[in-house]
C-alpha cells in the first residue's frame, strides 16, 4: 500500500505543478504586457513634468517607474524559472530530496511567491514544494538564511527600499533622451545629493541654541541679589551649594581655575548683597519689635479702661440696692 501511495502522491505532485507553473507562466506574460504600458504611460507624464519645470513631482514619480522597473525585471525571471523547473517535473517526482541543479529555481519562487500577489498560482507551488521538500526548506528560502539558493537578483528586484539617488537621476536622464529634449539636470542633482536634517530628534541647530545658555543661566543665578528676610540668605546658600554640585559635570568642558585668581570686585558683588540683606533684617526686626510694644502698651491700657468701667458698674448698683432698701 505504500509504494501505491508513493507512486499516487507523485503523480499528484507532478500534475498539480504542471498545472500551476503554466498558469504562473501565462499570468505572468499578460502582466508584463500591461506594465509595459503603463511604465510608457508614467515615462511620458515624468517628461511632461521635466519639460514643464516641474521637477519636485518627477523625482517622486520616478520611484514609481523604477519600482515598476523592478518588479518586471523580477517577472522576467521567475518566467525562466518556472519554464525550468515545468521541463524538470519528472526529474522531481523520481528525486526525495531537491537536486542541486534545481535548487536556485525552487528557492527563487518560493522567495517571490508571497511578494508577488499578483500571481496567485506561485504561492500554490510555494505549498507543493512545502509538501514535498518540508517547512523548513520553505522557511529557509523565505527568510533568506544563509546557503538557501535564492537568485541574488530576483532579491534586489523585489526589495521595498527607496531606490538610490544615482538610479532616479540615471532614470530621469534616460527619459529626457527617450523624449528627444534637453533638460538642465542641476537642480536634481542638487537636490538629490543634498544631505537632510535628522528631524526625528529635533532640530539639531535649535537644540544647540537650548543647551549652550544653560550654562551661564546657572552662573549668573549666583551673582543675582538676595530677597527680603532669611528666606533670601538661605535660597543664596542653597544656590551656591547647587553650584557646588553642579560644578563636577562641567568639569570636563571648563578650565579649572583657581580661587585666588577670582577678582575682588566679583567678591565684593557677592559680598555687597549680602551686607545689606543683612542691614534689611536688623532694620525690619528693629521695626517689628517697635510694633509688638506699641501693641502691649495699647492692649494693657484697654484692660485697665475695662476694669474701671466694671468698677464703676458695681458702686452704682450697689447704691441703687441701698436705696430701694431705706425706701
Amino acid at each position: 500500500m505504500s509504494l501505491l501511495n508513493q507512486l499516487f502522491n507523485r503523480g499528484v505532485f507532478g500534475s498539480k505543478c504542471k498545472t500551476c507553473l503554466n498558469l504562473a507562466i501565462s499570468r505572468i506574460k499578460l502582466l508584463q504586457n500591461k506594465r509595459d504600458l503603463q511604465l510608457k504611460h508614467m515615462r511620458k507624464e515624468i517628461a511632461q513634468f521635466l519639460q514643464a519645470g516641474q521637477e519636485a513631482i518627477a523625482r517622486i514619480r520616478v520611484e514609481h517607474v523604477i519600482r515598476e522597473q523592478n518588479i518586471r525585471a523580477a517577472y522576467e525571471i521567475l518566467e525562466l524559472f518556472c519554464e525550468f523547473v515545468l521541463v524538470r517535473v519528472p526529474i522531481l517526482e523520481s528525486q526525495k530530496e531537491c537536486p542541486a541543479e534545481l535548487r536556485e529555481a525552487i528557492a527563487s519562487i518560493i522567495f517571490a511567491a508571497p511578494r508577488c500577489s499578483e500571481v496567485p498560482d506561485l504561492l500554490q507551488i510555494k505549498n507543493l514544494f512545502a509538501t514535498k521538500y518540508g517547512k523548513e526548506f520553505n522557511m529557509a528560502a523565505s527568510e533568506l538564511r544563509p546557503d538557501s539558493g535564492v537568485n541574488r537578483a530576483i532579491i534586489e528586484r523585489l526589495s521595498v527600499s527607496a531606490p538610490p539617488a544615482e538610479t532616479r537621476l540615471k532614470v530621469l536622464k534616460e527619459i529626457a533622451q527617450e523624449f528627444s529634449f534637453v533638460w538642465d539636470s542641476s537642480n536634481t542633482e542638487a537636490e538629490l545629493w543634498k544631505m537632510h536634517e535628522d528631524l526625528l530628534g529635533g532640530s539639531k541647530q535649535i537644540v544647540a541654541e537650548a543647551i549652550l545658555p544653560q550654562a551661564p543661566t546657572k552662573q549668573s543665578s549666583l551673582l543675582s541679589p538676595p530677597s527680603n528676610g532669611d528666606h533670601s540668605t538661605l535660597n543664596t546658600d542653597n544656590k551656591l551649594g547647587s553650584h557646588r554640585r553642579e560644578a563636577p559635570s562641567y568639569a570636563s568642558n571648563m578650565p579649572q581655575v583657581n580661587a585666588n585668581e577670582i577678582e575682588p570686585s566679583v567678591r565684593n558683588y557677592i559680598a555687597g548683597p549680602l551686607a545689606d540683606g543683612k542691614r534689611e533684617i536688623t532694620s525690619q526686626s528693629s521695626d517689628v519689635l517697635g510694633r509688638a510694644q506699641a501693641a502691649i502698651a495699647s492692649a494693657e491700657r484697654a484692660t485697665l479702661a475695662a476694669r474701671a468701667a466694671a468698677e464703676l458698674v458695681n458702686v452704682q448698683f450697689g447704691s441703687f440696692k441701698l436705696g430701694e432698701g431705706k425706701s
